[in-house]
C-alpha cells in the first residue's frame, strides 16, 4: 500500500475546512441596504481545481503504474506529475537517462527492473528472432503505455472523485472534479503526443554512474543512425548474459569429505550484477560453510552503488570481506549493517564456520585506477599492522587461520604467521608458498574484470575457487580452480589442486623452496572439459 505524504492530507483538510466552515453573519448595513457584494466565484473555482489536482495526484500514487515485458526485460512504467515532462530510465544501480521527449505536466518513469531468463533463453534457442527484436520491442512499449494510459486515466478519475466526495459531500461536485482530472489528463496527453520528440535520444542526461562511464551505454548518435549496429550488438550482450545463466546452472560439483570445511574464495567483481548468479549457484552445488571476499567488489564506490550489495544477504552462507582499492568507506559501512557479512579491517579476527580470520582493508582508494605515490608502501605498511595483529593473535591463545588481504604486496608481509592468506587484484589466479611457509592464494576475477565484461568481444574469464580446510587442523587439504570462458562462453572448467605436502609419497610437513609455486592440478570434475596442462593419471 503507498504511504499517502503528509502534506497531502495537510492540504486535503485545510481546502475542506476552507469550503465547508460555516460563515458568521455580522452586521453589515452595505449588505442590509443593498449594497454587499456577492461570494466570487474564482475562489470556489480555484478550490475545484486544487481538489481537481491534489486528488489526480494521489490516485496516480496509488495506482498508477503497470508492469510491462519489453523484449527480455521486465519494466516498469509510471506517470508522474512534473513541471517540465519528458522520460526517464531508471538502470539501476547504473544510475537513470533522461529524455525531453515531450512538454506536458507529466512525466513517463520506466524501470528496468531485471533481465528474464526465460526469454532471454529463447532469444538464444531460435536466432531468427534477433532480427525481429526490435519490432518486438516497439510492441512491447506500445502496449505498455496504452494500459498504462487506461489505467492513469481510471486512477486520476477515481483520485480526484473521492477526494471531491469528501471534500465537498456532494455527489454532483464529486463527479464534476472527476470529470475536470479525466479533461487534464487527456490535455496532458494531447500536449506530449502534439510535442513529442524521437530525437530527444539523441540528447540524453546521465545521473548516476552512467554519468562516468559513457562507454557503457555508447553514443547516442550511432544509436539512432546505426540502429542495424546497434540492434546486432543488443543481441549479442543478451545472448553472453544468457550463456553465462545457462554455464553456471550447470557447473560439476565435488563431494568433499564431511570432515572439510568448504571456503569460496571470490575477488574482484567490480559491479557484475551476474555474479550473485555464480556465487549463489556455487553455494548450491558444493555446499559451501563460508564466502570470502577479498574485495573490489564495486567499482566506483559511490553511494549509488550500494544497492548492488543487497543479494549478499540471501546467497545462503556467511560472507566474509576485506575493501579493495575500488571499495569505498562508505562501502564497508553499508556491509557493516548486513547481518550475515563479517567486514575485516586493521586485523580484526572473527570465527565463522569453525575458522578464524584476519583481515585488513585496502589502504588505497583509486576508483579511477590511478597510481598514487607511496602506493607500494602503503600497502607493506598495512601488510605489516596484520602482520602485528596475527601475532597478537596467537599469543592470545587464539591463532588464525585465514588472513586476507586485498593486495598480494600487502598479503606477502604476514609470511611465516599464518598458514594461509588471500589476496586478489590482479585479476588472474595463482598460488604460491612464501619463504616462510605461508601458502598465497591469489584469487582472479569472479566478475570477469567487471561490467566491461558485456563489452568486450573476448572478455576476461570469471574465476572463483572452493577451498576445501581439515576440520581437526585447520589446514587447506585441496582447492577446485574454477573457471567460466567469460561472457559469450559456456565452457566450465574445474581443476583439483593439492598442496605438495598432500600428494602421494610427499614428506609430512611442507618443503618447498623460496617461490616455487604449486600448480599440481588433478583429474577434473566429472563433465568438465580437460584444461590445457600436464595432468596426474
Amino acid at each position: 500500500m503507498v504511504r499517502v505524504p503528509a502534506a497531502a492530507l495537510h492540504m486535503t483538510h485545510r481546502i475542506r475546512t476552507a469550503l465547508r466552515a460555516p460563515v458568521r453573519r455580522r452586521r453589515n448595513p452595505a449588505a442590509e441596504t443593498g449594497l454587499g457584494r456577492r461570494p466570487r466565484p474564482w475562489s470556489r473555482a480555484a478550490g475545484l481545481v486544487a481538489v481537481v489536482v491534489l486528488g489526480a495526484w494521489l490516485g496516480l500514487l496509488v495506482v498508477g503504474d503497470v508492469r510491462v515485458p519489453v523484449g527480455p526485460m521486465n519494466t516498469t512504467m509510471t506517470l508522474r506529475p512534473s513541471l517540465t515532462g519528458g522520460t526517464k530510465i531508471n538502470l539501476s544501480p547504473l544510475g537513470a537517462l533522461q529524455f525531453d521527449s515531450h512538454v506536458a505536466p507529466v512525466r513517463l518513469d520506466v524501470n528496468v527492473d531485471q533481465l528474464d531468463p526465460d526469454r532471454a533463453q529463447a532469444l538464444v534457442d531460435h536466432p531468427e528472432r534477433l532480427s525481429g527484436l526490435q519490432d518486438e520491442v516497439a510492441r512491447d512499449v506500445g502496449h505498455g503505455t496504452l494500459d498504462l494510459a487506461a489505467r492513469s486515466g481510471v486512477a486520476v478519475v477515481t483520485g480526484a472523485t473521492a477526494l471531491g466526495l469528501l471534500v465537498y459531500r456532494r455527489p454532483r461536485r464529486a463527479l464534476a472534479a472527476g470529470g475536470l482530472a479525466l479533461a487534464l489528463l487527456a490535455a496532458s496527453g494531447g500536449t506530449a503526443y502534439a510535442t513529442w520528440n524521437p530525437d530527444s535520444v539523441l540528447e540524453p542526461r546521465f545521473s548516476g554512474l552512467l554519468s562516468s562511464a559513457p562507454s557503457l551505454v555508447g553514443n547516442a548518435r550511432s544509436i539512432v543512425t546505426e540502429f542495424d549496429v546497434y540492434q546486432k550488438e543488443l543481441a549479442r550482450l543478451v545472448t553472453n548474459v544468457t550463456k553465462l545463466y545457462d554455464a553456471t546452472s550447470t557447473l560439476p560439483a565435488y563431494a568433499p569429505d564431511p570432515t572439510t570445511i568448504r571456503v569460496l574464495h571470490v575477488s574482484d567483481i567490480h559491479l557484475n550484477p551476474a555474479s550473485w548468479k555464480i556465487i549463489a549457484s556455487l553455494v548450491k552445488q558444493y555446499k559451501v560453510d563460508v564466502i570470502v571476499d577479498s574485495g573490489d567488489t564495486m567499482d566506483h564506490g559511490t553511494a549509488a552503488e550500494n544497492g548492488f550489495l543487497d543479494p549478499i544477504e540471501d546467497l545462503g552462507a556467511p560472507y566474509v570481506w576485506v575493501r579493495g582499492n575500488h571499495d569505498s568507506l562508505a562501502t564497508q559501512r553499508y556491509l557493516e549493517r548486513m547481518k550475515n557479512v563479517r567486514v575485516l579491517d586493521d586485523g580484526r579476527a572473527v570465527t565463522v564456520a569453525g575458522l578464524r580470520f584476519a583481515g585488513i582493508g585496502d589502504p588505497q582508494f583509486t576508483p579511477d585506477r590511478s597510481t598514487k605515490p607511496g602506493a607500494e608502501a602503503s600497502q607493506e605498511l598495512a601488510g605489516a599492522r596484520l602482520a602485528s595483529a596475527l601475532r597478537d593473535q596467537r599469543a592470545a591463545g587464539t591463532p588464525v587461520d585465514i588472513a586476507i588481504a586485498h593486495e598480494p604486496s600487502a598479503a606477502r608481509e604476514v609470511d611465516g604467521e599464518v598458514p594461509l592468506v588471500l589476496a586478489g587484484h590482479i585479476h588472474h589466479q595463482k598460488t604460491e608458498v612464501m619463504r616462510y611457509g605461508t601458502r598465497l592464494r591469489v584469487e582472479g576475477s569472479t566478475g570477469g574484470s567487471g561490467l566491461r565484461a558485456v563489452e568486450d568481444e573476448h572478455p576476461d574469464p570469471i574465476q572463483a575457487s572452493i577451498l576445501y580446510v581439515d576440520r581437526d587442523t585447520r589446514r587447506l587439504q585441496a582447492w577446485d580452480a574454477i573457471e567460466l570462458g567469460g561472457l559469450g562462453l559456456t565452457t566450465a572448467e574445474v581443476s583439483r589442486h593439492l598442496p605438495k605436502e598432500n600428494q602421494p609419497g610427499a614428506a609430512s610437513t611442507p618443503s618447498t623452496p623460496q617461490g616455487t609455486r604449486e600448480s599440481t592440478p588433478q583429474s577434473p570434475a566429472p563433465n568438465s572439459p580437460a584444461p590445457s596442462g600436464t595432468r596426474d593419471p
